[in-house]
């Protein structure tokens, strides 16, 4: 059976188009305010939504993230939160794809079996765990994949031929390719040094391709949207959430209305 990932990349190559993933930070800043984001977002236009799960030692991730981590743990928000988090979004959305983004700790904390169980019952679609490389599978990917959930790898600028090849060989969904070597949110993606990186890592994976970690505007995600399959944006989405604490203003509408702009330029990234 497929999986909502591949239903989605498989109707947005008919219509020709490239995705927005949109990644936002379960609890950030509370529970009903990433809640109410998070619900908003399809109608915004992201096609998938990635949900940062709260971690203290976020290794792969700039200042941004690691910032709304903390201000997601401080509020409360636990590993049982983020499934109750998409557990909710599902009563209203049936087809939008989630995936889980962070890093192994929280999950063996929790118990991979029972986290597996419970975030397939949740309505969660696929998983990214940075930290748990492709010799440890049977630890999680593995039983992932059995449960029905899309195991997503990064590919980074650093990845030779061989290391690929072993990334992609039980990757599942798409392959998540990191435009810029360091942590999120700090450097920007080249345009033209993605191209054919997407293109090595299509071929060798055989997926769609999403390129993320140094995509910022809309005019960035645009030239990415022309050559990957996916444009990927977090930290310029969770910046819009401190600037609305720090100036005390609502929350949600400068998150959606930075979705929407990205949006825009993602979908008619390929007609002009």
């Amino acid at each position: 059976m497929s999986t909502r990932i591949e239903r989605r990349f498989a109707a947005l190559s008919k219509e020709g188009r490239a995705a927005l993933v949109t990644f936002t930070m379960a609890g950030d800043p509370d529970y009903e305010t990433s809640l109410a984001i998070a619900k908003a977002l399809p109608k915004a236009g992201a096609d998938v939504i990635e949900l940062g799960m709260p971690f203290t030692d976020p290794m792969a991730d700039g200042p941004a993230i690691q910032a709304a981590g903390l201000r997601a743990l401080k509020a409360g928000q636990r590993m049982t939160r983020t499934l109750a988090l998409v557990r909710e979004f599902r009563k209203g959305d049936d087809e939008t794809p989630i995936v889980l983004m962070g890093y192994y700790n929280p999950i063996y904390i929790y118990g991979n079996e029972r986290f597996l169980a419970d975030a397939k019952a949740a309505g969660v679609d696929g998983l990214i765990v940075v930290d748990l490389p492709p010799e440890e599978d049977e630890e999680l990917c593995l039983p992932a994949l059995k449960a029905g959930l899309n195991f997503i790898r990064l590919a980074t600028p650093t990845t030779d031929d061989k290391r690929l090849k072993t990334l992609v060989k039980r990757t599942r969904g798409f392959i998540y390719y990191v435009s810029v070597t360091g942590v999120t949110g700090v450097k920007e993606a080249n345009a033209d040094a993605v191209s054919g990186a997407v293109a090595k890592v299509r071929e060798a994976a055989n997926l769609p391709v999403a390129v993320g970690f140094g995509i910022r505007t809309p005019e960035r995600a645009a030239e990415v949207a022309r050559v990957a399959d996916a444009a990927v944006v977090g930290s310029a989405l969770v910046d819009e959430i401190k600037h609305s604490l720090l100036e005390n203003a609502p929350i949600g509408a400068k998150v959606l209305a930075k979705a929407k702009d990205l949006a825009q330029a993602v979908h008619s990234a390929r007609t002009g």
